[in-house]
């Protein structure tokens, strides 16, 4: 007996060593693979990913599968913080300025990229209700930061570029709720317990209201306390607690930690003036839970599967598409938006990134039987949208004639002197 315990603490430490080793392998991968992608002119969250898949299990196996798991808890703090950080972007008198516009725009178009995707899951490829809805939730969101790239690399300006950037800002904020609606009923579905009918209406209602609420005294508490701090460290310390306190009740009582972590950044935007340092403060700790959550996120992606969804991933992404191209012209004609926003916004919100990609994550504890199947379609779908989608919003932009916020001629805008 004495003999055994040495020999279990030395599997405990080379175990905890195999760990750190391979966190700190996918730390460097993922800061080489952001590295590269900006060579290419890439966003950086490709080049994690992709970095990913390379030390992953289909390639090179320096991470398995366990691994992957194990590191979840990081992906699900980096997750929390981000929907804690598009919170700040729900200012109410800033929305207000932004008119009904820009909020029609955003409604129509990501509710259109929702309904096509469940359609052609659920009616074409003859899918079940669970899998449909969640994943035609997931194709709401764009990824902010591949837009944001190009508008800041070219200079852009004018009414394209005005309009695209808030309605990319509530876009984020729409496909988190549409998610957090879309779970409950999914795994309500596929329930083999017998589900009163009050039940079914009332416990969507119940997990969205309880998460706003908690999320909503949180917020007003780190406002409080925030208003008080004297030093950085102090927020930084408070603000982080904060966030892992909201995942912890959200697990324990079974809500939504991406609505409450949502709700916590909106309520601590509206409350506090100086709510920016605590941003910011936040964003200094996460940078590296950011670059491990894509790289974990890439290294998770099984690209055996990909021939099992091909065709499938491959309607997503158009059905995806055309769904925000379509909803977002309908809308901007309707509102009767600038002749450029009608014709070109739709190409600007194509990119799908980190939003997406912290959703298949919590696909994977809450409905694991569609784990592999949605996670791949919607990793494909994001190495698809994150390459060409800043290609897409630069044509966008220089047809638009916005490139550095002046009116080009469409020859101009085709030559070799409207590419670079």
């Amino acid at each position: 007996m004495d003999r055994m315990a040495p020999n279990i603490l030395r599997r405990v430490q080379k175990k905890n060593m195999d760990t750190m080793l391979k966190l700190g392998i996918l730390l460097l991968a993922g800061l080489i693979g952001g590295r590269i992608a900006r060579i290419f002119k890439l966003p950086n969250v490709s080049g994690y990913l992709i970095a990913g898949v390379l030390v992953g299990p289909s390639i090179f196996g320096v991470v398995n599968v366990t691994d992957v798991a194990n590191f979840t808890i990081l992906s699900e703090i980096a997750l929390a913080v981000l929907a804690f950080s598009i919170g700040s972007e729900f200012v109410l008198k800033d929305l207000k300025k932004l008119g009904k516009r820009v909020v029609i725009i955003t409604l129509t178009q990501a509710t259109g990229a929702v309904l096509f995707v469940f359609s052609i899951m659920y009616f074409v490829f003859r899918q079940d209700f669970a899998f449909s809805i969640v994943i035609a939730s997931m194709s709401a969101a764009t990824a902010p930061a591949a837009t944001m790239l190009v508008v800041r690399q070219f200079n852009a300006d004018g009414p394209l570029v005005r309009t695209m950037l808030p309605v990319v800002a509530l876009d984020d904020i729409y496909g988190i709720m549409a998610f957090g609606i879309a779970l409950p009923l999914a795994k309500m579905s596929i329930s083999t317990e017998a589900i009163p009918i009050w039940s079914m209406i009332l416990d969507p209602f119940v997990e969205i209201g309880g998460s706003l609420l908690i999320g909503g005294l949180l917020g007003f508490l780190l406002s409080f306390v925030t208003k008080r701090a004297k030093s950085r460290d102090d927020i930084k310390i408070v603000s982080i607690a904060a966030v892992a306190i909201a995942l912890g009740l959200a697990k324990l009582l079974g809500l939504s930690s991406l609505l409450m972590s949502i709700m916590m950044g909106t309520v601590l935007a509206n409350l506090n003036k100086k709510s920016n340092r605590v941003f910011e403060t936040v964003d200094e700790f996460i940078s590296p839970f950011y670059v491990l959550f894509f790289t974990v996120a890439g290294a998770g992606l099984e690209l055996g599967v990909i021939r099992d969804v091909g065709i499938m991933g491959i309607c997503y992404v158009f059905a995806r598409g055309f769904g925000k191209w379509l909803g977002a012209f309908l809308s901007a004609r309707a509102t009767h938006a600038d002749k450029a926003v009608q014709k070109y916004l739709g190409l600007t919100l194509l990119p799908q990134g980190g939003i997406s990609i912290g959703l298949s994550i919590i696909v994977r504890q809450e409905l694991p039987v569609y784990a592999v199947a949605i996670t791949t379609i919607i990793m494909f779908s994001i190495l698809i949208y994150e390459t060409s989608g800043p290609i897409f919003a630069k044509i966008a932009i220089a047809k638009a004639g916005e490139i550095n916020g002046m009116a080009l001629p469409a020859e101009a805008n085709l030559s070799p002197a409207g590419s670079h």
